[in-house]
C-alpha cells in the first residue's frame, strides 16, 4: 500500500499557514471575503491561498495523490465523488472556522485526512495561532506535539450521567422542526455550545474535555480528520443510523461520545429524528 508521511504532511500546513494564513488575520481588506452559499458560509484571499499553497506541494511531494480541498470543491463538484474510488488520497480544509478568522477571533484551524482504499487512515488538525498539532494515524493513538514540547497521547473523557455531559452541537444544517426538537431536548445535559470551528471542537473532545459532539452536515474536509482522532483517543463515533462514518458519505449526520452505552443514550434521549 502505497503511504503518506503524516509529519512531512503536517510540515506542509504549517507552513501554509506561516505563509498565507497568519499575515492576512486581522489583516483582510474588504475584497478578501466573500459569501458562497450563504451570508455565513465565507471564503476569504487566505483560504484560497493556503489551499494553493497546500495542494502545490501535496502534488510535489506526493505525485498521483488525489487532492480533494474544500475550495477546489467549490470550483469543481465533480472532484468530490472521486473521493470513494480514490486508491490514495488528502483532503484538505485550508481554514477550518472561515467565519471566526474573517471576524478576527482566533479560533481556526488547518485540516487534512489521509485516506487509503477508501478508508481514513491519517489526520492532521493543526492551530496556526498555538502552533501545534493533533494528529493520528490508524491504529497508532492520538497525539498532541508542538516544536520543542513532548508528545501527549490524548484520551477521551469517561462516560457520565447524562445530566453531567458537557458537549458541543451544531444544530444549524438541521430542519427547523427536528432543530426545535433537539434544541429543547439539549435541556437535558450540562452544556452545549459549538466554536463555529470543527478544528478546535475536534481537539477539545479529544483532550478529554467534552462528552460528546454533534454534526448533521458532514463534508470530508471538516470531519474526517478529527473523527479519526477521536476514535483513536478512544471515542466512538457513528452516523445517526448507528452506521460507520466514511470517507464518501456528505449526509447522515454524525455523533461522538465516550462509548457506545454513551452514544445510543445521547441518540435516544437528545439527537432525537
Amino acid at each position: 500500500m502505497t503511504t503518506i508521511d503524516i509529519n512531512a504532511l503536517a510540515l506542509v500546513l504549517a507552513q501554509a499557514a506561516e505563509a498565507e494564513i497568519r499575515p492576512r488575520f486581522r489583516a483582510l481588506a474588504k475584497g478578501d471575503i466573500r459569501t458562497k452559499a450563504d451570508a455565513n458560509d465565507l471564503v476569504t484571499a487566505a483560504d484560497e491561498a493556503a489551499e494553493r499553497f497546500i495542494s502545490r506541494e501535496v502534488k510535489a511531494q506526493f505525485p498521483g495523490v488525489l487532492f480533494v480541498g474544500e475550495e477546489s470543491v467549490a470550483a469543481d463538484p465533480a472532484l468530490l465523488p472521486k473521493l470513494a474510488d480514490a486508491e490514495l488520497a488528502i483532503v484538505v480544509d485550508p481554514i477550518d472556522g472561515t467565519f471566526n478568522f474573517a471576524a478576527g477571533v482566533p479560533l481556526f484551524g488547518v485540516m487534512a485526512a489521509i485516506v487509503s482504499g477508501g478508508e481514513t487512515v491519517g489526520g492532521i488538525i493543526y492551530d496556526p495561532m498555538g502552533d501545534d498539532f493533533v494528529m493520528a494515524e490508524k491504529g497508532g493513538g492520538a497525539w498532541q506535539t508542538g516544536d520543542h514540547r513532548p508528545a501527549v497521547r490524548l484520551k477521551t473523557r469517561g462516560a457520565a450521567a447524562l445530566e453531567d455531559m458537557t458537549g458541543m452541537a451544531s444544530t444549524s444544517f438541521l430542519d427547523r422542526e427536528r432543530r426545535a426538537r433537539i434544541l429543547g431536548n439539549l435541556a437535558k445535559v450540562a452544556f452545549v455550545s459549538n466554536y463555529r470551528c470543527a478544528a478546535h471542537e475536534y481537539r477539545t473532545f479529544a483532550g478529554g474535555n467534552l462528552h460528546y459532539l454533534m454534526y448533521n452536515k458532514l463534508m470530508p474536509w471538516d470531519h474526517l480528520a478529527g473523527t479519526l482522532i477521536a476514535e483513536e483517543a478512544g471515542a466512538y463515533a457513528a452516523r445517526f443510523d448507528g452506521s460507520r462514518y466514511m470517507p464518501h458519505h456528505v449526509e447522515g449526520g454524525l455523533l461522538l461520545a465516550p462509548d457506545r452505552e454513551s452514544w445510543e443514550m445521547l441518540r435516544r434521549d437528545v439527537f432525537v429524528d
